[in-house]
């Protein structure tokens, strides 16, 4: 059974998802019943299959049923973040065609403002009291399937951090709407997931793996706990209280739970826990030696983008006689090729391509889908690295993020893996900033654990830690301070804001 209409006609009021703050549950006969209402009002208001539809909700109880009822209707389904601003999912709206946004009251002031931008995109809000109200729209429906269901899909927009967020479109699916897609697959046979795994989701729904894992859970039967907001401790309450298995983590939530103090972690009991998948971004090594210290060899690390493009992936044991590796390639071969295309020598470091059957566009960028295609029909999500002499693949950077620095490259993540590991440091930015000498110098933007502590003695500190473990032209020229890194709340580094600002304004002072 791959498919919650399946799990409800079996185990009606076993909880599909419980909020994790509220502790209100939804079971699989709800969720079956609430997806066929929203199926119902898409064909009641003219959709149809391969129309679009937006979403733009915080991690509310109605997600599932909405990104279901999308699923099983063939929609493709746009999944915006809350965080943007009116301006930027107007952009989205209007890109990727949607006929309809769906949201929340909580949002309501955001979506008053698009209603005078976009005023050809209805709006579906729960918790108003106008004709918006999908909550009363969905009461009038029959909660009995659509006549024409269909394998529905998701177009999912980059989140920005090199400019205006591209919407990543594929076909829909050529298969009946309750067959288990390629990641419900891997999530079974290669982490472990099965019909009765308890999944903590501690991240933004919004964002393509958690919407992606939380669907794969629900198609085998499993329970999500869903986090309202990330909070390291909770995140551990929640694993002991519901005896939690599975979940999906990105690096700066181990981080975060890392630096709680000792006896913090030690009060929770962690052994329910069989499979930790992480992504993202690259962990530094220390942090991933440290979680397999705690939780014990459950950590399943995997490389891939929203374009589906390829997957790579290795278990703890693995990883321990690779540090540092994120895998061998499972659907896809791995081709590492230089600034003329050519592929380089094992160990050297180049643009990463992946040669895989699953093709995307980027929609409405023909140019940007052009250069992420090499001559061979490979294509590459933008990403540095290198193959060693067993296959296994270890990411260097994103190939924009790259600091010249008196020609010599220098890969921000380095630097930024060995900061993080230092005990006064919460989170670290490496960039390149303009110099009239070298053209580019490195600068680290550091959010201390104190704020209090900013300062020279700190940005001493700091430069003699990293000689330890770095060569002199990696170490940064100029250590500034924030109370906060723009970072997005699935764990990604909005690092383009940060090197605009030092571009902008060579002369100000850095320090806030």
């Amino acid at each position: 059974m791959t498919h919650p209409c399946h799990h409800a006609a079996e185990n009606p009021n076993k909880p599909a998802i419980i909020m994790a703050s509220s502790g209100e549950t939804i079971t699989y006969g709800e969720l079956d019943k609430r997806s066929n209402q929203v199926a119902q009002l898409y064909r009641s208001r003219g959709l149809k299959i391969g129309d679009v539809v937006a979403i733009c909700m915080e991690n509310h109880p109605q997600f599932f049923p909405v990104t279901w009822g999308s699923q099983r209707s063939g929609i493709i389904q746009v999944a915006i973040s809350n965080r943007l601003t009116p301006d930027e999912i107007s952009y989205i709206l209007k890109d990727s065609g949607a006929k309809l946004l769906i949201s929340t009251q909580t949002l309501l002031p955001i979506a008053e403002q698009l209603k005078a931008s976009n005023p050809d995109v209805p709006q579906l809000i729960f918790g108003v009291n106008d004709e918006r109200n999908i909550d009363e729209l969905l009461a009038d429906m029959p909660d009995t399937p659509i006549a024409d269901q269909a394998a529905g899909s998701d177009m999912l927009y980059s989140s920005g951090t090199t400019g205006r967020p591209k919407g990543i479109r594929m076909k829909l699916p050529e298969v009946a709407f309750d067959a288990l897609n390629a990641l419900g697959a891997l999530a079974q046979m290669a982490f472990g997931f099965h019909k009765d795994c308890i999944y903590l989701s501690p991240a933004p729904l919004y964002h393509a793996a958690p919407m992606r894992w939380n669907m794969a859970v629900h198609a085998l039967g499993g329970t999500t706990i869903i986090m309202e907001k990330f909070d390291p401790e909770h995140a551990l309450q929640l694993i002991e209280k519901y005896k939690c298995d599975v979940g999906q983590w990105v690096p700066t939530h181990f981080v975060r739970m890392l630096k709680l103090p000792e006896d913090v972690r030690a009060k929770y009991d962690m052994s329910s826990i069989k499979s930790a998948v992480h992504a993202a971004a690259p962990i530094p090594i220390p942090i991933k030696e440290a979680m397999i210290d705690w939780w014990g060899p459950v950590l399943f690390e995997y490389y891939a983008g929203t374009e589906g493009n390829g997957f790579v992936m290795c278990n703890s044991d693995s990883w321990m006689s690779h540090k540092g590796t994120v895998g061998l390639p499972v659907n896809c071969e791995v081709h590492i090729c230089g600034e003329d295309g050519e592929e380089v020598p094992v160990g050297e470091e180049g643009q990463i391509f992946f040669d895989s059957p699953n093709k995307f566009e980027y929609h409405n960028d023909p140019k940007k889908t052009k250069e992420a295609t090499h001559a061979n029909g490979w294509t590459s999500l933008g990403d540095v690295g290198k193959v060693d002499e067993d296959g296994f693949l270890y990411l260097t950077d994103r190939k924009s993020f790259m600091i010249i620095s008196g020609g010599v490259n220098i890969y921000p993540q380095e630097i930024e893996n060995a900061l993080i590991t230092h005990d006064k440091v919460a989170d670290a930015a490496v960039i390149g900033a303009p110099d009239p000498d070298m053209g580019e110098k490195v600068v680290a933007v550091v959010q201390p654990a104190d704020m209090g502590e900013a300062g020279d003695d700190l940005a001493q500190e700091l430069e003699a830690f990293l000689r330890q473990s770095l060569s002199g032209v990696k170490i940064p020229r100029q250590i500034d301070f924030r109370a906060e890194l723009p970072r997005h709340a699935t764990g990604k580094l909005y690092k383009r804001l940060l090197r605009d600002e030092y571009w902008a304004d060579k002369n100000e002072s850095k320090i806030a």
